[in-house]
């Protein structure tokens, strides 16, 4: 059992949001990982503006039906009296049987990892579209436990109360129907993101997006490549809704996008749940994979994972660089142990430091060589108020390297196969002289 030192001087107040952290550890699991992400929890429970006020903790293997044993759970009970906190937030994930069982024992509510995850999204959803993701992952997290609710709720329900199963059979059917509900208006948004997407690339962007672990500094690094101001916090999923910039690679435009951040084990439902928000990442031209460098090497490592199971199946070979974050808090001398550690891991590295502003251009540097290639071709255009009104297109759509004026339009041009299709599409053939 832990304590910490603010429950004697916030004892009495302001309860509800001092919460009690638990975690069970399987035997022999590595004591530094089990520390790495019980300190997860931490981080999450702050994010969702708790003060954790004590710890517990046991080594076992779960049990069905309390998931600590009985002995540890009436221990968490006590602890629970002693610094009248009103939740407890478990890592492991519990079942509605476990909830149950321990709520009635512990006489408070009790939540798990991804309730907690699903309540800092909640806080942090803005717009219409990320509350109905949040409402979405919330749904597709109760319906498996549907029945199980029903029936332990009916427990103490009146005789003749609705006939056997009816209940839960309204009760699942509802949630089923509002998943729908919400899964269509969802797509019918993810139509419009696809049309917009199609539009830039036509438009002659190539799309890149900022992706990695939860906390990584994706929002700083975005506001130093863009000159941005979006909120940037020490706090895990401070990004919830998707900012696109512009942003100017010597000529060849491209926009970034700053995404919702990854963590480990993160449940199927809520991958789902978000999928019109992480196809900014998964239909990108070239993903910026960001990682805290001034972390230890099995943590970075461990990080990677989790980043790489989230996009490998859908990114379709999509080129990614990975930029390793936070560089100013690491001895130079150190960096290349670190490579040497996770270099398999970590394909096309970068070392920046979003907060000072340094590797900026190293960085833009590799973006531009693993950009979608353009195309270079000689165009000589009618010069006349048509050709002149596509060279006013192309100087927006691409990079003119060289322009001359006589009897025609001679220029070099550099863009996009679609950009070059679509000008010699809008020339009568008699006009046309393009080669590449």
């Amino acid at each position: 059992m832990k304590i910490s030192a603010e429950q004697k001087s916030n004892n009495g107040s302001g309860n509800g949001n001092r919460v009690i952290l638990v975690k069970r550890t399987i035997p022999n699991s590595d004591p530094e990982r089990e520390e790495y992400l019980l300190q997860e929890l931490r981080e999450l429970a702050k994010a969702a503006g708790y003060l954790p006020v004590g710890e517990l903790k046991q080594t076992r293997y779960p049990d069905s039906k309390y998931q600590l044993g009985r002995g540890k759970i009436e221990e968490l009970a006590e602890l629970v009296r002693s610094t009248g906190v009103e939740k407890v937030i478990f890592y492991n994930r519990l079942s509605t049987t476990q909830l149950f069982n321990i709520s009635e024992i512990c006489r408070c509510q009790i939540i798990d990892k991804f309730q907690l995850i699903l309540e800092i999204f909640a806080k942090r959803a803005t717009t219409h579209r990320s509350k109905l993701q949040v409402e979405l992952a919330r749904l597709r997290y109760e319906v498996p436990r549907a029945r199980a609710v029903v029936s332990l709720l009916k427990k103490e329900e009146r005789a003749g109360f609705m006939g056997l199963g009816d209940y839960e059979d309204s009760y699942e059917q509802d949630l089923k129907k509002r998943i729908t509900r919400i899964r269509n208006e969802l797509e019918s948004a993810e139509k419009d993101d696809e049309s917009l997407r199609a539009l830039r690339h036509r438009k002659g962007f190539s799309l890149i997006s900022l992706a990695g672990y939860t906390n990584a500094g994706k929002s700083t690094l975005f506001n130093a490549i863009v000159d941005e101001s979006v909120e940037a916090k020490n706090m895990l999923f401070t990004t919830l809704v998707p900012m696109t910039r512009a942003l100017d690679l010597g000529g060849r435009k491209a926009l970034l996008t700053d995404t919702v951040g990854f963590i480990e084990d993160l449940p199927h439902w809520l991958v789902d749940a978000f999928k019109s928000t992480l196809d900014e990442i998964f239909l990108s031209d070239l993903i910026l994979l960001v990682v805290d460098a001034s972390e230890k090497p099995e943590t970075i490592l461990q990080k990677l994972s989790t980043s790489h199971d989230t996009l490998w199946d859908r990114i379709q070979g999509v080129p990614i660089i990975t930029v390793l974050n936070k560089a100013d808090l690491v001895d130079e001398s150190k960096l290349d142990a670190i490579m040497e550690q996770i270099g398999y891991m970590a394909p096309n590295p970068v070392f920046v430091s979003a907060k000072k502003g340094t590797g900026m251009a190293a960085l833009k540097a590799e973006i531009i060589k693993h950009l979608p290639p353009w195309c270079f071709c000689s165009l000589s255009l009618p010069n006349s108020e048509k050709g002149m009104s596509i060279l006013s297109w192309l100087y927006e759509e691409g990079i003119v390297h060289r322009v001359e004026f006589g009897e025609r339009i001679f220029l070099d041009y550099e863009a996009r196969t679609e950009i070059i299709n679509r000008a010699h599409s809008l020339l009568e053939p008699q006009e046309a002289q393009i080669n590449e």
